[in-house]
């Protein structure tokens, strides 16, 4: 299941695929309130610590969330694309947030303000519930995250993390150099550099100036461990149910 829509002229909200949820009554009071931005690579949303004056709903793009330690290490939490909303903080009872959100593909997003997110969510309805449950979703990617960065090898961690951005693009490229992966994956460039010869060497990608294509996608999902699939059927069983208010 890929989360990304094509995106069309015109754009509209509903390409995110939590405010496409919302009913048509809850749509229409929060639609004027949305505001079209375009976040480059690399672009911080928000950092450590800082408060949060919006929250984003992607349209196309991907959004990481990175923990960063006092040394400046970093590691990804997870990914966010238009399945998602970026700032879950300022409705779980916080006004800051301990992670990092950057712009790891191009982006375009909805962008909310912080006071009228708390409004419409302390109204309770769909919005509050649709983002409760894509909060569950989340937190299960988060949690599945710190289990395979434990537990599993680096060739499984990167096939994991490029099924994960694969599901949020359009299609099967992703522009990303093996050090700015290295620092997703909280792992040494030399780690990448290997897994990823080894997946050209089985034709499952191939690599030229940080761009990646993915050749064969079920020979990736085979490759990956179960941390993928676990990601993949929680949000499949949420985001439907939202789709289908």
């Amino acid at each position: 299941m890929s989360y990304t829509r094509r995106v069309s002229t015109p754009l509209s909200p509903k390409q995110n695929l939590l405010l496409a949820a919302l009913p048509a009554k809850d749509y229409e009071q929060l639609a004027p309130q949305l505001d079209l931005i375009e976040m480059s690579l690399g672009r911080s949303l928000y950092e450590s610590g800082g408060h949060l004056q919006h929250v984003y709903f992607p349209i196309e793009g991907i959004v990481s969330l990175l923990y960063v330690t006092q040394g400046g290490n970093s590691a990804e939490l997870a990914v966010v694309g238009s399945e998602g909303m970026i700032g879950i903080s300022l409705f779980m009872g916080g006004e800051t947030t301990p992670n990092r959100a950057v712009v790891q593909s191009t982006c375009k997003a909805y962008r909310l303000s912080a006071h009228a997110l708390k409004e419409h969510f302390a109204e309770g309805g769909a919005l509050q519930l649709i983002l409760l449950k894509y909060t569950q979703a989340l937190i299960t990617q988060i949690s599945q995250t710190a289990v395979c960065n434990l537990h599993h090898s680096v060739d499984q961690q990167l096939c994991r993390w490029l099924l994960l951005s694969l599901d949020r693009l359009p299609d099967n490229k992703l522009q990303m150099t093996q050090e700015l992966i290295a620092n997703m994956l909280g792992v040494r460039r030399q780690g990448v550099t290997e897994s990823a010869r080894k997946l050209e060497q089985d034709g499952l990608i191939t690599y030229k100036r940080g761009l990646i294509t993915v050749l064969d996608r079920p020979g990736l999902e085979l490759k990956a461990c179960e941390c993928y699939s676990v990601v993949k059927t929680e949000t499949e069983r949420l985001l439907p149910k939202l789709a289908a208010r």
